[in-house]
């Protein structure tokens, strides 16, 4: 396997045929309840989590630095108006209008980029609630697009096999990554945990693992 002389970055496979290592949206399938959703233009998620510096009286400049609340998740999509359904019906709904929403849903997308099945990566967005529907009628561009806003409780990754195993493991090259069990815990969504600050021994963390 070759790689680029400065970074590392993968060039041909093992055997030294060529390869392509970007990941690509075509790849991608996203899924409510068991069934792709058809015709979606462009699916966002955003993770957000505000963090605090920590200065102190006589020392200029932080002396410690921690996240101060919980990570909010939030996204956008965008869906031609296809096969006579709204987004709210793709995406499994029996309701048009975001005040009709009553429980929310899940949103699994799948990440293809393997061909084993196994190594595939199954990222879950759990109990999706919309916050916003928009969409526009034109006498320029004839076509529909439906527009959704979203707001989430949890996102989490695992690996397509079953095991629930982590997703991250390193990538292609198999890179050296910091493995503290309450970050894989978290990123699995293993025994319902949805943060990683509630745990004991996060100040002497450094001591007992190898974090970097």
């Amino acid at each position: 396997m070759a790689n680029a002389v400065n970074t590392g970055s993968t060039l041909t496979t093992t055997g030294g045929q060529n390869k392509t290592s970007t990941s690509l949206s075509t790849n991608v399938i996203i899924m409510v309840n068991g069934t792709a959703v058809g015709a979606i233009q462009e699916l966002s998620v955003n993770e957000q989590g505000n963090v605090q510096m920590i200065d102190e009286v006589g020392t200029d400049g932080p002396v410690d630095s921690v996240r101060n609340s919980s990570v909010k998740i939030t996204g956008t999509c965008r869906r031609i108006r296809f096969d006579r359904m709204r987004i709210t019906e793709a995406f499994s709904r029996g309701f048009l209008h975001v005040a009709s929403q009553a429980y929310p849903f899940d949103i699994v997308i799948l990440d293809r980029q393997k061909s084993d099945a196994g190594n595939q990566i199954s990222t879950v967005i759990k109990n999706v609630w919309i916050s916003s529907l928009g969409y526009s009628y034109g006498s320029q561009d004839y076509i529909i697009t439906d527009t959704m806003g979203w707001s989430a409780e949890h996102i989490f990754s695992i690996l397509n096999n079953g095991s629930g195993n982590p997703a991250a493991q390193g990538g292609e090259r198999g890179l050296a990554f910091s493995n503290i069990p309450i970050e894989r815990e978290t990123d699995t969504g293993r025994n319902g945990r949805r943060g990683s600050l509630d745990a004991s021994g996060l100040i002497d963390l450094a001591r007992d693992f190898d974090v970097f």
